[in-house]
């Protein structure tokens, strides 16, 4: 298996302003094809850095991929310290200046194609690859059979450039193994418990084939990866192995197909023609983002309403004001009566309702940050729970409440 490694380069990773999203996402492309990620970088903008970490990298894989560190002006250190490891010279492309000339052109900036010109100046032993939605090209250079890509760092402009053109280079150049991936979704199994339940099936896995623990939130996700010369025979090899694992793992299951929640309820709710709306307080919406985020989700999916201050959920949702006096409006009566008033206002088959304090100060009603109650409503079914994580900042907290929520949802939908 071909060895990676990503270093992303820049001042405002470091210092904790921007969130490195693309590392994660290169290493998600570069698994499905066949290439480990052994280490990952995150260096400043400066061109002795770069050059040691590139050696460091070189020497760890057989690629490497740079994000970030790349600009317009004439100081970029990124091209810079390329051109110096590699033993080259930066000059002007002209097949890249046309590019960015029509790059421009189509978005009426061609008045700023000056200032950006610095751009097209590259490696003159690079192969470039175009930029369609930025103005800094990614930049590959080979050295002793081991290949180096410069990427800019920004995630709308890395993603095409790795989907759509790297990544098919790197299957064509490598002559890559097939992988085929599965996920088996459990639920109500402890990890610890879980890895000896299933630890015989492990064991017996073929050599191509490996098992990972994903643990999100109280899900725990098997993902079983198999490699191989032949797509077919690699998809009913895993699909045997999850035959051979579901009898170990019996009414845990609630997926062995899709990833993430949102898109195992979006199966079952399209399945069942069901449709279900969203009265969020503590979760500001989260609830509603979730569900909202896979593709077809108008077809189940009417509305929602973030009631935050008590009297909107009054005033919209119909909660009692004698129930808030009495149970304080952190509390399972209100979370009920949230869902059922949201149920009425949008017409749906399901309610889902969220009443807590996110922190990081307490709730109006005094009670302890982490405190949540959430309510299910399925037809006239209703089921509400309670869950305290005062360990939690605000917003892993609306994530984890939400996630579990639609966890609970899957399972209650699974068991009908």
């Amino acid at each position: 298996m071909e060895k990676a490694v990503l270093i992303t380069i820049g001042d405002e990773i470091l210092s904790g302003n921007t969130v490195d999203t693309n590392s994660n996402f290169i290493a998600t492309e570069l698994k499905n094809i066949g290439i480990q990620v052994i280490q990952i970088f995150t260096i400043s903008d400066e061109i002795d850095t770069i050059k040691t970490t590139l050696k460091e990298a070189f020497e760890l894989g057989d690629l490497v991929i740079t994000t970030g560190g790349l600009g317009p002006t004439r100081d970029d250190k990124t091209k810079k310290a390329l051109a110096e490891f590699f033993n080259d010279e930066i000059a002007l492309d002209e097949v890249t200046f046309n590019h960015l000339r029509n790059y421009m052109e189509k978005r009426g900036r061609i008045d700023i194609l000056e200032r950006n010109k610095e751009q097209a100046f590259v490696p003159t032993k690079s192969v470039v690859f175009q930029n369609h939605f930025g103005t800094a090209p990614c930049m590959m250079m080979e050295q002793d059979g081991k290949l180096s890509f410069s990427l800019p760092g920004v995630p709308y402009e890395v993603k095409p450039l790795i989907r759509d053109q790297i990544v098919p280079y790197l299957k064509e150049k490598f002559n890559l193994y097939y992988i085929h991936t599965r996920i088996v979704s459990v639920v109500g199994i402890p990890e610890s418990i879980l890895a000896d339940t299933i630890e015989d099936w492990e064991l017996a896995l073929p050599g191509n084939m490996a098992l990972s623990y994903l643990p999100v939130g109280t899900r725990v996700k098997l993902r079983i990866t198999a490699s191989g010369e032949n797509e077919d025979v690699l998809k009913q090899q895993a699909e045997d192995e999850i035959q051979k694992l579901l009898p170990l793992v019996e009414g845990h299951v609630i997926a062995v197909t899709e990833d993430k929640i949102e898109k195992i309820l979006a199966e079952l709710l399209t399945e069942r023609k069901l449709t279900i709306s969203t009265a969020e307080s503590c979760t500001g919406g989260e609830l509603a983002k979730m569900i909202t985020s896979n593709s077809g989700s108008s077809k189940y999916f009417p509305g929602g309403i973030v009631a935050y201050a008590t009297e909107k959920k009054v005033q919209i949702l119909n909660v009692s004001q004698d129930t808030v006096d009495q149970f304080t409006v952190v509390s399972e009566q209100v979370a009920a009566e949230m869902a059922l008033g949201c149920q009425k206002l949008f017409d749906t088959d399901i309610s889902l309702s969220t009443t807590g304090v996110a922190g990081p100060g307490k709730g109006e009603d005094g009670k302890e940050v982490g405190t949540v109650f959430y309510t299910i409503r399925i037809k006239d079914k209703e089921v509400t729970s309670k869950l305290y994580l005062p360990h939690l900042d605000r917003l892993d907290f609306m994530n984890f409440v939400s996630q579990k929520i639609i966890q609970d949802l899957v399972g209650l939908l699974i068991s009908e």
